[in-house]
Parts: C-alpha cells; structure tokens; sequence
C-alpha cells in the first residue's frame, strides 16, 4: 500500500544585472527582467498547475494531497509582480489539502559558513508562510536538498520532525527509497526522493528518445503499484516549473498530471499523502547515513554544482565573510541586498560543468559564461562591502 508524496520547489532568484567595476550605484538587480520572468513563469506554470491541483483536490473529494516549499524569494516577486498567484496558492491552502514546508528564506548555502544566518533565514521563512498560509512548517527541507547527518541533527533541534533530502544510491544501497528512515544522530524521521520516478516526470517526460516515451498515467500509475509491499511511500521531489515551464503544455505534462491521481487510486490501496501525513502513518525502517554532504543537483548528487571551482568558492567565501560589517550596519536595504546575494543560484550560474549535466546548466544560466556570471556577481559584492565601510 504505498502512499504517493508530492513536493514541489517554487523558486526564482533576484537575477542580477550587468553591473561593471566602476558603478556605484545600489542597485543590484533586474527588475525588468524579474518581472518578466516572474509574469512569464506565472502564466506557463504557476497559475496553470495551481487551477489544475486544485481541481484535482476537488475532483477526488480531498483525497489528492501536495505539498510545496516556496522560497522567500519567490513569495516577494509574487507579490511585486504576480499577486493573482498568491492568491491562487491561499485558494489551494483553503483546501486543507496542502502543506507548506520550511526551508531557508533566500534559498541559500548558509548552514555552509554561518549557523546564525541559517538560522535567521529558516524562522524569517516560517513567519512568512505562518502570515500568509496560516500554517506553521513541520517538515524541512534545505535548499537544493543539500543533506547531511550535521543538518538532520539542526532541524531536529530546531524542533522539526522530518527532513526531506535525496535517496542517494551510495547511501541506500541494497535499500528502497520508498521507506521512512532517520539519521543516526538525532530523532527526526527523513523522506528520501526517489529520484527514478521523479526524474520520469521533471527530465525525461517530454524526450522523445527515452524509451518509455510517451509517459502516460496509465503506465505511471503501474509503476507506482509494483512498490506495493516494497515500501510505504513513494517520494516524487520536483521544481514546480517541471509543469509548463521546463516540460511546455504541448508535451501533454498537463493533461499527464490531471490523469495521473486517478489512475494511481484505482487501486484501492493506495493513496497521496503530505510528508507530514507520511512520517506521522509510518515508522522508521533503518537508519540513513550520510556523513558527506550530498544534493539532489546532477548526476553526482553533491554539492559540485555550487563548490565545483575556485569561482564559486571565492563568491561564497566572500559573501559570508561579509556577515558582521553588514548586520553591524544596522542598514535593512543593505542586510536584503546581502541576503538577496546569498541565493545559490548566483553560484549555481559560476558552474563549469559540461559533460552529462552541461545543457541543464546552460538552460538556467543568463550569462555568456560562468566567468561572466563570476566577474558579474564580484562587481556587485565589491560595491556592498564599500557600503559596509
């Protein structure tokens, strides 16, 4: 009897414009191109996929369930540019069929080189989902599903009583992602993805040379029924923009996505649950550990797409280093444009990866380069560390 659990990522970066060595203006980012992106995104995705969930929960009488983690980030381009899509997010949330989960505020590397910071984020993101969802997080996940015990054992100190991250096959081994696990370190359940199924749906879905294409409900909901008795839940973690954005309308991931619940309910036993509905149905079956630090991002699952090369470690190096002068500032524009920094996709867009993960990189990245996107972003730290002075 599994249970099918949907977490989708919501998230945009503040991207920043081209900003050359000599200005000295303080303003960082691309408003225009935000709110284009922003609109673009809204109307191929977000509202779309929002009016498609919900008249799933409608049609089958609440049992379809969801959950999201909406980044901080993207929450304020919501309400700048697209507030009809907060609106259809509070609709979904009337349905009590939704769960919102915790995360870092800007999407950031923090709990890398400051707990303080980390820390801050993570109760700046609860007080905004609380203000608009009425829902406290329950569940955490950290940005980009960047996971180890250390981070296990700070959640559940932090009071949480699970933690999302990537079912790693180097970790699981012989083992089914589709099992509730915990760390060795600290009493907190952990939901690992299985990346399998996900990917079938976020990557492969739309790639006529896949071999299971075309990927039909039917034949999705088949694979879900062979994990009867082979685990409890079957974890599908994705980037919400998988639904029109990444995979258009035209491959039919719509039409997919409103078949798929019914399908996979066909069978008496099954049901969708949120995570927290998952860790409270069902035990821990072993243990999980993982001692380095893993992500979900590229086939290496690790933290090489953020800390690959010199440039992504100099950017972060410096951005946090950063930390005392601004806070001590005492200036709130200059503690967001800090923070706004932080976001990983800034280094995410340093990346020199080609190989089997290379397209993916090219398709999120604005620039000409990774070493544009370096030179870029230095500008930009340089001018708000003078403001520090």
């Amino acid at each position: 009897m599994p249970s099918v659990c949907f977490y989708f990522q919501v998230h945009q970066p503040y991207r920043l414009r081209r900003y050359s060595i000599f200005d000295t203006v303080h303003d960082y980012f691309d408003e225009i191109k935000n709110a284009e992106i922003c609109r673009k995104v809204a109307n191929k995705c977000y509202l779309p996929a929002n009016q498609c969930i919900y008249d799933l929960i409608k049609l089958h009488e609440g049992r379809f369930r969801v959950s999201y983690a909406l980044t901080g980030t993207v929450m304020d381009q919501f309400a700048a540019y697209t507030p009809e899509v907060i609106d259809s997010f509070k609709r979904l949330n009337d349905t009590g069929c939704v769960e919102f989960i915790a995360e870092t505020y800007y999407h950031s590397l923090s709990f890398l080189y400051s707990r303080d910071e980390f820390k801050a984020q993570i109760k700046m993101h609860g007080d905004r989902i609380e203000k608009l969802f009425g829902q406290r997080g329950k569940v955490f996940r950290n940005t980009e599903l960047i996971y180890n015990n250390e981070i296990a054992a700070a959640a559940a100190e932090m009071g949480y009583k699970a933690i999302i991250c990537e079912g790693a096959d180097h970790l699981l081994g012989y083992r089914s992602p589709n099992f509730i696990y915990r760390p060795p370190n600290a009493d907190i359940k952990v939901l690992t993805k299985n990346y399998r199924l996900s990917d079938d749906i976020a990557f492969r879905f739309g790639n006529r040379g896949w071999t299971e294409w075309p990927l039909t409900a039917e034949k999705f909901a088949h694979w879900v029924n062979d994990a009867n008795g082979c685990g409890y839940s079957i974890n599908l973690f994705m980037d919400y923009e998988t639904l029109g954005e990444h995979q258009w309308a035209d491959t039919g991931i719509f039409d997919f996505l409103y078949h798929m619940p019914g399908e996979v309910m066909k069978h008496p036993h099954n049901n969708f649950k949120t995570p927290s509905e998952v860790v409270d149905t069902y035990d821990v079956s072993d243990v999980y550990d993982c001692h380095n630090l893993i992500s979900w991002a590229d086939t290496e699952r690790d933290l090489s797409a953020w800390l690959g090369n010199a440039m992504q470690s100099n950017a972060l190096q410096e951005t946090y280093k950063l930390e005392a002068a601004v806070k001590a500032k005492g200036d709130e524009q200059l503690l967001s444009d800090w923070r706004r920094l932080q976001t990983s996709d800034h280094f995410y867009y340093m990346c020199t990866k080609y190989f089997a993960d290379g397209d993916v990189h090219k398709y999120f990245n604005p620039y000409e380069s990774p070493y544009d996107s370096y030179i870029n972003f230095m500008n930009v730290l340089d001018n708000v560390q003078s403001r520090t002075k």
